[in-house]
């Protein structure tokens, strides 16, 4: 597995709107960073829990890389309030059960990795780092898309699991697509290659594609206004405990 070089985005980036679209990009990486974090110690198999370990370092490098962009990465993810974070709220919802992981992976893995190959075929200053994270991000959704397909066509409890992973998680996939101002990307485009590619995995793991909503009770785009559902809160507390306790300390 690679690691995003972090030293690849060190310098603050002048246009504002490329300013605030790699700190939401950032912050989708440091959230979901968090939350694989959480199964240390607690997946269902030794072999998960390295492999959920490296993905949670893979996308902690990409962060670092894209808050360095926005200014500095410690006080970004450490000192900002709830209300300054920009994330998507797909990645700050539990963990659950490990169905539930998956399949948040697989709905985002799947966007993360269009997302960086049409920035790396672009001209902005996040081409560099979406160029080295697109073959990260590969890996991820393919560990996702193996376990979709393992639970989805295992056990009837396996499937059932599964299935309502996919379905409780499916109304926060629509804020994935909503335009970041400063990356000229055709959104439209990614969502509907998104849809193809979830949709071909859902199909191969005998998963009904889920027919809700994708927009949820409020309306898509709410984490990238800073408005978060109630698990953040609980998320970044224990995130930022350490650093807040001891301001300005070295070691």
């Amino acid at each position: 597995m690679t690691t995003t070089d972090t030293t690849a985005g060190t310098a603050t980036a002048t246009d504002p709107a490329l300013t605030s679209a790699a700190l939401a990009l950032g912050d989708d990486a440091l959230v979901l960073a968090q939350r694989l974090g959480e199964w240390a110690g607690n997946a269902p198999v030794l072999e998960e829990e390295v492999a959920l370990a490296n993905i949670a370092l893979d996308l902690l490098g990409q962060a670092r890389v894209l808050l360095s962009l926005a200014g500095d990465e410690d006080e970004l993810a450490f000192l900002r309030e709830e209300r300054a974070f920009r994330n998507v709220q797909l990645v700050e919802q539990p963990n659950g059960d490990f169905a539930h992981t998956i399949a948040r992976q697989l709905y985002f893995s799947t966007y993360q990795r269009l997302l960086y190959a049409a920035l790396a075929a672009g001209d902005t200053p996040l081409a560099g780092l979406a160029a080295k994270a697109v073959k990260e991000v590969a890996y991820h959704q393919d560990h996702a898309e193996h376990w979709t397909l393992r639970l989805g066509d295992g056990t009837e409890e396996s499937h059932r699991r599964m299935r309502t992973a996919c379905e409780a998680l499916w109304r926060y996939t629509g804020e994935l697509f909503q335009p970041l101002d400063g990356l000229g990307l055709d959104t439209t485009a990614l969502e509907a290659a998104w849809l193809d590619s979830v949709t071909a995995v859902l199909t191969r793991a005998g998963l009904p594609v889920p027919s809700g909503s994708r927009t949820g009770a409020w309306r898509a785009g709410a984490g990238r206004q800073g408005l978060h559902t109630e698990h953040f809160g609980r998320l970044l507390a224990e995130m930022q405990h350490l650093h807040r306790s001891h301001p300005g300390a070295t070691w």
